[in-house]
C-alpha cells in the first residue's frame, strides 16, 4: 500500500514512478485499495469476495481489456465476474454517492494565529455539527493544525491536557458546546493481547451474564467472572486465559505455542462443559460478528443491539475473541467507532471526534461503511473533523478546510474554506482538480 498518506497529485508521481520501475524490465507488485493506481495496473488480481472468513478466494484477474468486456449483469447473478466489489466501483456500477444537501453549521471552533511548524500564522474557523475534511497535500500541515494546535488545545480547555502545544494566539468559539473531545487515530484498542473486539464494546459482559445465568452454572457457583480471562477462576491458568503460550528466544523473536493445559480454550474443563444453545464460552468466543449477531437474534436481544455498531462499520468478518494485537490500524480505528455508535453516551451531541486518516487500507465498500457510519455520529448531534486525502470522503464533507499549496516550506497556508461545490471554482488547486471528476 505505496500511497497510504498521499494525496492524489502525490499517488500521480508515485504511479510514475512505478511505472518507470516496470519500464526498466522489473516486475512490480503492488496491493492496494487506491483507485489511480488501479487504473494504471497492466494485471489486476482480486481477492474476496468479503474479508475474513468470506474471503480467500480470487474472484477476479485479468487486464483493463478483460475489465472492460466484463458483463455486469449477468443472467445468473451467482456468476463469479458479479462477484468482485472492486470491478463493480472501478466500473461505476457500485459507487459512493454525493450527498443531497450539505449541512449548515450553526457554530464554529475560531483559531486564530496558527503558526507551528510550517503554518504561516493562519486564522481557521471550524464549523461544529457538521462533517469537516481538512485536506492538502502531503506536508502541507493538516496534522500540525489539528493534532498538535486544537486537540491539545481543547484538551487543555478541559482541564486534560499537559502535553506541549503547538504556537497559537487563541481559540474561541462555541467551545461550551463540546463537552468531550475523542481523537480516533489507528492506535491498538488494548495494551494486553487479551483485549478484544467484544471486552472494547463492553459486549462482554452480556455473554458472560448469559452463561452464568445457565441452569449449571447456578449448580456450580459460577459467577459471571469465572467466564473472565482477565482474573482468576474459571481461566486456564496455566496461559492466564491467552490461550497460547510465549517462548522467549534469546536471539530471535519469540514464538508464540498452543497452550497445552486448555488446548488455546483459554478455560478450564469445568467452565467449558456450561454450553448455552450448544456452544461454550470458547466456541462463542470464536464467532465472528456476522456469526453471533444471528446465533443470539432469537433470545438476546440486548447484546445484538451491542454488537449491531461493529457491523454497521464493516467489521462483521472479525472474531468476537480475536486479539487485539491482530487487529490491523484501520479496524482498530473502527472498533473504537463502534463503540462510541453503540454507547447512550451522556455527552451525546457535545462530542467532538477527529479521525486521522481513516481510511488507510480500506477498499471502496468499507469507505462507504465508515462514511454512514461518521453521519451517523453527526445526525445525531456531534462534530467530526478528518484528516484525509481520500476523494471519495473529500467529496461527502459538509466543509472542506484545505491547506497548502504545496507541502513542507510552500505550505502552510488556508488555500481554502467552504463546500465541495465551491472548490471546484478554484483554479490552481490540486484537492479541486481530482474533486471535479468525483462530483
Amino acid at each position: 500500500e505505496p500511497s497510504i498518506g498521499l494525496h492524489p497529485r502525490d499517488t500521480q508521481r508515485l504511479v510514475g514512478v512505478l511505472e518507470s520501475l516496470r519500464d526498466l524490465g522489473n516486475t512490480v507488485i503492488v496491493v492496494e485499495h487506491e483507485e489511480e493506481v488501479m487504473y494504471a495496473a497492466d494485471q489486476i488480481i482480486d481477492i474476496g469476495p468479503e474479508a475474513g472468513t468470506g474471503g480467500g478466494n480470487v474472484v477476479f484477474q485479468g487486464n483493463w481489456e478483460e475489465i472492460r468486456g466484463i458483463n455486469l449483469n449477468p443472467a445468473d447473478p451467482s456468476e463469479a465476474e458479479f462477484a468482485s466489489k472492486t470491478l463493480a466501483f472501478l466500473l461505476g456500477q457500485d459507487k459512493i454517492p454525493v450527498p443531497f444537501v450539505r449541512r449548515k453549521s450553526l457554530h464554529t471552533l475560531e483559531i486564530r494565529g496558527a503558526r507551528e511548524n510550517n503554518l504561516k500564522d493562519i486564522d481557521v474557523d471550524i464549523p461544529l455539527n457538521t462533517l469537516t475534511v481538512v485536506t492538502g497535500v502531503s506536508g502541507s500541515g493538516k496534522s500540525t493544525l489539528i493534532r498538535k494546535i486544537l486537540y491539545p488545545a481543547l484538551m487543555r480547555n478541559q482541564g486534560e491536557f499537559s502535553e506541549e502545544i503547538g504556537k497559537f494566539d487563541s481559540l474561541s468559539g462555541s467551545l461550551d458546546r463540546i463537552q468531550s473531545i475523542e481523537m480516533i487515530d489507528q492506535n491498538p484498542i488494548g495494551k494486553s493481547s487479551r483485549s478484544n473486539p467484544v471486552t472494547y464494546i463492553k459486549a462482554y459482559d452480556s455473554i458472560r451474564q448469559i452463561m452464568s445465568d445457565l441452569p449449571l452454572s447456578k449448580a456450580r457457583g459460577y459467577k459471571p467472572s469465572h467466564f473472565s480471562f482477565n482474573v482468576d477462576g474459571g481461566r486456564c491458568e496455566i496461559c492466564q486465559g491467552e490461550g497460547q503460550v510465549k517462548v522467549e528466544m534469546q536471539f530471535m523473536a519469540d514464538i508464540y505455542l498452543k497452550c497445552e493445559g486448555c488446548n488455546g480454550n483459554r478455560f478450564k474443563q469445568g467452565v467449558l462443559e456450561v454450553q448455552y444453545e450448544g456452544k461454550n464460552i470458547s466456541d462463542i468466543l470464536d464467532l465472528t460478528v456476522d456469526e453471533a449477531i444471528a446465533f443470539f437474534s432469537q433470545k438476546e436481544q440486548k447484546l445484538v443491539e451491542k454488537l449491531l455498531p461493529l457491523q454497521e462499520v464493516g467489521l462483521g468478518y472479525v472474531g468476537l475473541g480475536q486479539s487485539s494485537n491482530t487487529l490491523s490500524g484501520g479496524e482498530a480505528q473502527r472498533v473504537k467507532l463502534a463503540s462510541f455508535l453503540g454507547k447512550g453516551s451522556s455527552n451525546k451531541g457535545k462530542m467532538l471526534f477527529i479521525f486521522d486518516e481513516p481510511t488507510t487500507g480500506l477498499h471502496f465498500h468499507d469507505i462507504k461503511k465508515l462514511l454512514k457510519a461518521m453521519n451517523a455520529l453527526v445526525d445525531q448531534g456531534d462534530s467530526v473533523i478528518v484528516i484525509e486525502h481520500n476523494m471519495e470522503v473529500i467529496k461527502c464533507a459538509d466543509w472542506i478546510i484545505d491547506l497548502g499549496p504545496e507541502g513542507g516550506d510552500k505550505g502552510g497556508y488556508l488555500t481554502f474554506a467552504g463546500t465541495p461545490e465551491d472548490m471546484l471554482h478554484l483554479e490552481n488547486n490540486y484537492t479541486a482538480q481530482f474533486l471535479k471528476g468525483k462530483l
